[in-house]
């Protein structure tokens, strides 16, 4: 079905063209672009294939996603071959991403058998059957957790980030943690580092400390495997820009629309689970409480989304 351009007004395509146009992105940074007006968000229940099939070529700059680990917690994380139907939300997945864009997975090694699926045989089928660049693995560490008697109890989860080119955006500013006064007078004195970059921080590397969400945290909003902020907030701020469009397929608690609408990111989100909808509605209403901003655009289509208009099937 083609998807033909009806606004030359809207954001998202505007930011796109403005890439478009620009020969790199390796020395932008957020305060490049200017924040939208409005920001939109689309959220709809249904399988994840079918929706990206929706979605016109490199619309998106940043995905964002926690897939099942297969690990037969629900119905909807049991699968009889993980791989094969992972490489389809793999193949769509390159093909939304703009040239700039990058993808985020989070998971696992936890390779029980050959129905099993893990961040292992992500890893090798993108590296063999795609043209996704691996840039880094990241190391997500919590000292909070899961006891365990027949192995030692996990600390930690690996995430994976994936640039389509190499000309991918990464906005590192954004995301410096800063020095305490007293590193901060030792890294001055560090010869090889600069000065000015050292005044904005550091980077943050590639492991993460940031704590897992206790039964008890006040983020939760319901869903077993919901992701804290901090580490969402994160990776939107870097991979992503203000006027952008993230796409989570598998959304989950929501967590990353509530992000881009602080962060000033286009969302689209999607999930098979009905529930999705009331877990992103307890995100608003935390917010509301903590006098966030919770102003947005709800988008009932993908072609107001992108403020385009269905064509004729085309043979």
């Amino acid at each position: 079905m083609a998807i033909h351009n009806k606004s030359h007004s809207n954001h998202a395509l505007m930011s796109l063209n403005k890439m478009r146009k620009d020969r790199t992105m390796k020395q932008k940074s957020a305060s490049d672009f200017e924040q939208p007006e409005e920001i939109k968000v689309l959220h709809s229940i249904m399988d994840c294939c079918d929706f990206l099939k929706q979605l016109p070529d490199e619309s998106v700059q940043l995905i964002c996603i926690d897939p099942p680990y297969n690990l037969e917690l629900a119905g909807w994380d049991i699968y009889d071959n993980y791989i094969e139907w992972a490489s389809q939300w793999i193949t769509e997945a390159y093909r939304v991403l703009s040239k700039n864009g990058s993808m985020v997975i989070f998971g696992g090694i936890q390779f029980r058998d050959v129905k099993s699926g893990d961040l292992i045989d992500i890893i090798q089928y993108v590296r063999h059957s795609t043209k996704f660049k691996l840039i880094n693995t990241i190391i997500w560490h919590y000292k909070n957790g899961m006891s365990a008697h027949r192995y030692f109890a996990n600390r930690h989860e690996e995430v994976i980030w994936l640039a389509k080119t190499n000309d991918y955006y990464f906005d590192l500013d954004s995301v410096r943690v800063p020095y305490s006064e007293e590193d901060l007078k030792l890294a001055l004195k560090d010869k090889r580092l600069n000065p000015e970059n050292t005044m904005k921080g550091k980077n943050p590397t590639n492991v993460w400390q940031i704590g897992r969400l206790n039964g008890n945290s006040k983020e939760r909003v319901g869903h077993p495997t919901q992701k804290p902020v901090e580490i969402i907030d994160r990776f939107i701020k870097s991979l992503s820009y203000p006027g952008s469009v993230v796409l989570d397929f598998f959304a989950g608690s929501g967590t990353v629309g509530r992000v881009c609408i602080t962060e000033g990111r286009h969302c689209l989100m999607c999930d098979s689970d009905p529930a999705s909808i009331d877990y992103f509605n307890k995100h608003l209403e935390l917010m509301k409480k903590l006098g966030q901003n919770t102003e947005y655009k709800k988008i009932e289509s993908i072609a107001d989304f992108f403020d385009v208009e269905q064509g004729e099937n085309e043979q």
